[in-house]
C-alpha cells in the first residue's frame, strides 16, 4: 500500500510498520482496518450490500451496492450525489460495514440509501483531480468577496463535487450572517452550485491542522473523528489551573486531551473524603487547599496561614469522624502515631528463606579474603621476619610512650641479662626479643645479637 501523504515520501509507511499487508486503505485517519476481512461467510449468505465511501477531510457515507459490483476497500467509485455524482474512496466493506451501520446510523433505511454507479474511470479521475486543484483558489477568491461585502465571517476550506457542478463552502461565524448577496456573486464568478455549510472551530482546526502545545500534530487532524464536550471540570479534577492561555488549544476551545485521563482520575478521587468541609483542631480551623492523587496526600491550611500540612486521606476521614463527634483533636498531624511509626521496625516477611536467594553477599562467601601485607614502616631492618611488620599488641610489646620534650627519647629495650653483661643463673641462654621497627639498634656496635654474651674483643 503506497501513500505519498506519508513522511516516508511514498511507499510503505514508518509508523504503522505494515510491510504493505494492512487493509486500511492508506495511512489516512479515516482508514478503518477491517479485522473481519479474512473470515467468510457461512455458505448460503450473501455479502452484505451496503458500503462506507469516504471523501475529502472528515465527511463520511453509508451506499448500497445494488449492482453486486466486486468492491474493496481503496477502491475510487463514483457514487450518487444531489445533483450529478461524486467521486470517493471505500473505507468499509462487508461484515464491518454492517456493524459500523449500527453503530453510526442505527436509523438508515438500505431501500432509501443512495447508491454506487460504478467503478470511476480515467475520465472521473481527472475531473476529481482538478477539482482538487481548483479548491485553493476558489477559496481566496471567495474570502475576498466576502470581505468587499462587509460580511463578519471566515471561509476556512472548499470541497468540490467529483464532476465540477457544484462546491461547498464551509465557513465559521460568531453570529448569523446574511450571505444571499454572496452567493450570487460567486455563483455568477465560478458557474458552479454553491452551499454554504457553517461548522464550528473545533471543525475548523481539524481541517487546516498545525503543532499542539505538545509538539506533536494535532489529535482531530490525524486520527480524531468525533469531538466531545470538554468542560472547565476536567480541569479541576486533575488539579490543573485554570489559565484560559494553557488550556486552550488551536481552535480557542479547550484541549480534547483533558477528557483522555480524567476517568482515571475520577475512579481515584472516590477513594478520598470530601474536600468541602473544614476540619476543627485545638490549634484553629483548616480548609482544604490542594490534592495529589499520586502520592495520595489532601493539603490543609489554617485559617491563620501557618503554611501547608500534607494529610493522608484516612487522617482526613479521622478529624472528620471527630468533628462530627464535637471532639476536637490537638492538631492535624497525628504526633503519637506518627513517632510508632516511625520507630517500629518493620514486619518479618512471612515466607523462609532457604536458599539465600535474597542476599545480596550470597557469592561473596564462596570467595577467600586474602589479606593485605602492610608496609615496612620506615627505620625497620630488611630481612627481618613478618613478626617485625606487625604492630606492638601482635608481638606482646607494650606501645612506646611519649617522647617529652628533653629527656631524649625512650629507652631501648635490653634483656636484663645482657644488661647486667652476665648469663642466665640457670646455665641456659636466654635469646633476646625481637626489637621493634622504630626501635633504636644496640649503642654496642660490637655485641652480637645471637648471642647474649658480649664480645670478648670489647
Amino acid at each position: 500500500m503506497g501513500c505519498t501523504s506519508c513522511s516516508s515520501g511514498g511507499g510503505t509507511p514508518r509508523g504503522c510498520q505494515n510491510n504493505g499487508t494492512c487493509s486500511s486503505g492508506g495511512c489516512n485517519k479515516l482508514g478503518v482496518f477491517d479485522w473481519l476481512g479474512n473470515m467468510k461467510l457461512p455458505g448460503g449468505q450473501a455479502p452484505y450490500n451496503i458500503l462506507e465511501v469516504r471523501f475529502k477531510n472528515s465527511r463520511k457515507s453509508f451506499y448500497r451496492n445494488d449492482k453486486n459490483l466486486p468492491l474493496q476497500v481503496g477502491d475510487v467509485v463514483a457514487v450518487e450525489a444531489s445533483p450529478g455524482y461524486d467521486i470517493g474512496v471505500i473505507s468499509v466493506v462487508g461484515e464491518l460495514a454492517r456493524i459500523q451501520v449500527n453503530k453510526k446510523a442505527p436509523g438508515l433505511k438500505p431501500l432509501e440509501t443512495k447508491k454506487i454507479y460504478r467503478v470511476a474511470n480515467q475520465e472521473d479521475i481527472d475531473k476529481w483531480v482538478k477539482a482538487r486543484e481548483l479548491e485553493k483558489e476558489v477559496m481566496y477568491q471567495s474570502r475576498t468577496l466576502a470581505v468587499n461585502l462587509g460580511l463578519e465571517m471566515k471561509i476556512s476550506d472548499v470541497e468540490y463535487q467529483g464532476d465540477l457542478t457544484k462546491a461547498t463552502f464551509y465557513y465559521t461565524a460568531d453570529q448569523r450572517v446574511d450571505f444571499r448577496q454572496l452567493i450570487k456573486d460567486m455563483a455568477d464568478k465560478f458557474r458552479i452550485r454553491i452551499e454554504m455549510r457553517q461548522i464550528g472551530s473545533r471543525q475548523e482546526a481539524s481541517r487546516l491542522g498545525g503543532i499542539g502545545s505538545c509538539g506533536r500534530e494535532l489529535c482531530c487532524s490525524t486520527w480524531l473523528t468525533d469531538f466531545r464536550t470538554v468542560s472547565t471540570s476536567a480541569a479541576r479534577y486533575q488539579q490543573l489551573s485554570l489559565n484560559p492561555q494553557k488550556l486552550a488549544g488551536q481552535c480557542g476551545k479547550l484541549k480534547c486531551c483533558l477528557n483522555y485521563e480524567l476517568d482515571m482520575y475520577l475512579d481515584a478521587i472516590k477513594s478520598f473524603p470530601t474536600h468541602e468541609t473544614k476540619l476543627h483542631t485545638e490549634k484553629g480551623t483548616a480548609f482544604h487547599v490542594k490534592t495529589d492523587v499520586f502520592k495520595r496526600q489532601m493539603w490543609y491550611m489554617y485559617s491563620e496561614g501557618s503554611g501547608l500540612i500534607a494529610l493522608s486521606p484516612d487522617r482526613v476521614a479521622e478529624i472528620k469522624k471527630l468533628n462530627e463527634q464535637k471532639q476536637k483533636p490537638k492538631d492535624l498531624v497525628d504526633h503519637e502515631k506518627h513517632r510508632e511509626e516511625r520507630y517500629t521496625a518493620a514486619p518479618e516477611p512471612d515466607y523462609s528463606n532457604v536458599v539465600g536467594q535474597d542476599s545480596l553477599n550470597r557469592f561473596d562467601s564462596t570467595f577467600k579474603k586474602k589479606k593485605k601485607k602492610k608496609p615496612n614502616r620506615p627505620g625497620g631492618q630488611g630481612g627481618q621476619g613478618q613478626n617485625e611488620n606487625r604492630g606492638p599488641q601482635a608481638q606482646g610489646v607494650k606501645p612506646p610512650q611519649a617522647v617529652k620534650p628533653g629527656t631524649g627519647g625512650p629507652k631501648p629495650n635490653v634483656p636484663k641479662a645482657q644488661a647486667q653483661g652476665g648469663e642466665n643463673p640457670g646455665g641456659e641462654q636466654r635469646r633476646p626479643k625481637k626489637r621493634r621497627n622504630n626501635r633504636k639498634p644496640n649503642p654496642n656496635p660490637n655485641s652480637n645479637p645471637n648471642n647474649s654474651t658480649p664480645n670478648a674483643n670489647a
